[in-house]
């Protein structure tokens, strides 16, 4: 097949898998810009996506015990992805050892060194936890796009979590902290915590206008809607905050302040849209978030498109919507997308409406095959 020219892009021409959740053994050969993967809930279609996200983030999206994505019965799983521009990166892990990620069969020293160099969006069911759940979900948001594009993050978020780890022990200590040590750890936390909180609020109001044209485009401009960023970095030099309240964390054990409860407000109109929105305006929301996400990286990412992992999204959204979300895909701002859904008509929506290349794959009880 001739290889169509796209924006800079990392494509997935082969994926292999063995033994990675209910998949003993797949390798498919890809199109370039459409994969479709049909199947009913629970036959392994989603974990061919999550095959394809290990292969960027070093994780499963949804499972962060690497051991329980071996197929049962077995000892150890392999997925390995051959991309295009001669690229090969291979994930694999035997029970009761560590898990080894090569690239061109050079494994990482340290895991982060991978990610961002295959940047990947997915959009999902589980999005909608980004509303009805706590902040720490909005917080992995902000740090799983901004870790695709500025190396740096990672590394200010680690120093970050070991110095607020080290106070909170100390906090929960017996005997009193020593003022001089837990004052060397708030200084740490402040230092990373600015730079952390500088990144996450260039990233929202960069993201935000993005954002809200994807939210108009696919709700026909029929509500407004907005996102706020809240930090402690808002009220004061980080440091100052943090030391505000030493006795009071001592009391209950733990850091009160910092960049750990940074949150992301979700607004339509001038209400929370946990409380306010539909399912089918919390599905509109979500997914117009994971588009600019995707525009967002596409742009600050080297240039490069990242692929693009569409799980089952069309569910509890009206015909308009979801005719809208078809038109914004099989445009040509995307590049490689795989998609999954039980509804073949929904599919040959999408494939009607490009011009592209497409395969379609149907999937049954961990069994993938290749069908026109």
């Amino acid at each position: 097949m001739k290889k169509t020219s796209y924006l800079c892009s990392m494509i997935l021409e082969k994926l292999t898998l063995m033994n990675y959740k209910n998949i003993a053994e797949a390798t498919l050969a890809l199109s370039p810009k459409m994969n479709c993967f049909i199947g009913q809930n629970g036959a392994g279609k989603t974990n061919i996506l999550d095959a394809i996200y290990y292969l960027s983030f070093c994780h499963s999206a949804n499972n962060p015990i690497d051991s329980q994505v071996i197929r049962h019965g077995e000892d150890f799983f392999i997925i390995e992805g051959n991309y295009d521009e001669d690229v090969c990166v291979t994930a694999a892990m035997k029970r009761g050892q560590k898990k080894h990620i090569k690239r061109n069969k050079k494994e990482y020293k340290r895991l982060s060194e991978h990610i961002g160099q295959i940047p990947v969006v997915v959009v999902s069911p589980s999005d909608t936890l980004l509303i009805e759940s706590g902040s720490e979900e909005r917080r992995r948001l902000m740090d799983m796009v901004i870790s695709q594009y500025d190396p740096t993050y990672i590394d200010a978020l680690n120093r970050y979590n070991k110095a607020l780890q080290q106070r909170n022990t100390m906090l929960k200590g017996e005997e009193e902290p020593n003022v001089d040590v837990i004052g060397i750890w708030e200084e740490q936390m402040a230092t990373a915590g600015e730079q952390i909180y500088e990144r996450r609020d260039a990233f929202v109001r960069e993201m935000v206008p993005i954002f809200q044209r994807y939210y108009e485009t696919i709700s026909g401009n029929r509500e407004r809607v907005s996102i706020n960023y809240i930090s402690h970095c808002q009220r004061g030099p980080l440091l100052e905050v943090i030391q505000r309240d030493r006795l009071k964390d001592r009391a209950v054990g733990y850091s009160l302040h910092g960049i750990h409860r940074d949150d992301l407000e979700f607004m339509i109109g001038d209400h929370l849209m946990k409380r306010e929105g539909s399912q089918g305006q919390n599905k509109t929301f979500v997914i117009s978030l994971k588009l600019a996400q995707f525009d967002f990286l596409k742009r600050t990412n080297s240039k490069t498109t990242p692929l693009l992992l569409l799980d089952d999204i069309f569910d509890k959204l009206d015909a308009r919507r979801v005719e809208q979300i078809v038109s914004l895909v099989a445009g040509e701002d995307f590049g490689q997308i795989f998609i999954t859904d039980t509804n073949r008509e929904h599919l040959d929506q999408i494939l009607s409406a490009s011009s592209h290349d497409y395969k379609i794959f149907y999937v049954e009880d961990g069994h993938v095959q290749e069908r026109g």
